[in-house]
């Protein structure tokens, strides 16, 4: 029995080896979990064609709405682990829908190969040009004095825009009537058609309504101003110390990915980061690139995770 076991398990190395070799065969899916338009899907648009230049087969971006990425996250932890079945994650299907949901039907320390982060990018507070408020201040008072008349739209319940804005209210005191959609960037069009008042959105998908003058900045979650915005102050800056954060975008793969593919992928993937056109490319879309070993990573993934759980729990974040 355990010479049948040892085989089973020699059989398999080969086997893994034999498919890294000649990977990829045939085209790529990458799927992103939130709608066209967003953050993560502009990031994947992005670096799809170099790593399909490079690998030599199409990389196919694929959008699979739903559920706050959940159900994208899902889909990619029962795909086949051959490297045919990407994913481009974020603080919302890594780190923030798990630390709101402890039974989702994936956990991204068990079921995802991190393969390599891709860009980081601020968030950025936009309200409609109809709100009276023209400072973070400004629109504290006002929150403050009709609690829940303001409305917060978001990518979705339990997607980062929805947490980072509970946690916001969390820190102020302020409380808006939140309004779910299916990704950034339909709550986007909704806030620049003056349906919804507020939207905590990742600076490389607002940056173009901010320049068009259709939403109106108030504050960066950035350490520092941004060089693409300078004129927008921080979160820091307006009055709210504690509230720093950035958004990630990075690749993965189904747990069990032969590490040699990973490696094939990743390779690939901080190629593309270092062209000097992807650089000018990220630059205009208020999008650092990130470029990180699959170790660091799943480090990144194992901290954000801790981070937003305690978050979740200090604040008493609940989903209603």
């Amino acid at each position: 029995m355990k010479l049948r076991i040892v085989f089973a398990g020699i059989a398999l190395a080969f086997a893994a080896t034999a498919l890294a070799q000649g990977y990829p065969t045939k085209p790529i899916r990458l799927i992103v979990p939130f709608a066209a338009g967003g953050n993560v899907d502009i990031t994947a648009r992005q670096v799809a064609p170099g790593m399909a230049e490079l690998l030599g087969r199409n990389v196919i971006v694929e959008n699979r709405v739903g559920a706050s990425g959940i159900i994208a996250s899902e889909l990619l932890a029962k795909s086949a682990p051959d490297g045919y079945t990407l994913m481009m994650g974020s603080n919302s299907t890594v780190s923030v829908a798990p630390s709101l949901y402890p039974k989702l039907p994936y956990h991204p320390l068990r079921d995802f190969a991190p393969v390599s982060l891709v860009a980081t990018t601020p968030f950025v507070l936009v309200v409609h040009p109809s709100v009276p408020a023209k400072t973070l201040g400004e629109l504290i008072a006002l929150a403050k004095s009709a609690p829940g008349k303001l409305t917060m739209a978001s990518g979705g319940t339990g997607s980062a825009n929805h947490l980072v804005g509970e946690l916001f209210q969390s820190l102020t005191g302020t409380r808006f009537t939140h309004i779910p959609y299916k990704g950034a960037a339909p709550a986007g069009v909704d806030l620049i058609a003056g349906q919804v008042d507020i939207l905590f959105d990742q600076l490389s998908s607002s940056v173009g309504p901010i320049k068009s003058g259709k939403v109106r900045p108030l504050a960066v979650t950035s350490d520092a101003r941004t060089a693409i915005l300078p004129d927008i102050p921080t979160t820091k800056e307006a009055g709210v110390p504690d509230y720093v954060i950035t958004n990630i975008t990075g690749v993965l793969a189904p747990a069990g990915t032969p590490g040699e593919i990973v490696d094939k992928l990743n390779a690939a993937i901080l190629k593309v980061l270092s062209l000097p056109a992807t650089r000018e490319r990220f630059a205009g879309l208020a999008l650092e690139p990130a470029p990180s070993t699959p170790e660091q990573f799943s480090a990144y993934i194992r901290e954000d995770l801790a981070r937003w759980s305690k978050v979740v729990k200090d604040g008493n974040i609940k989903i209603e």
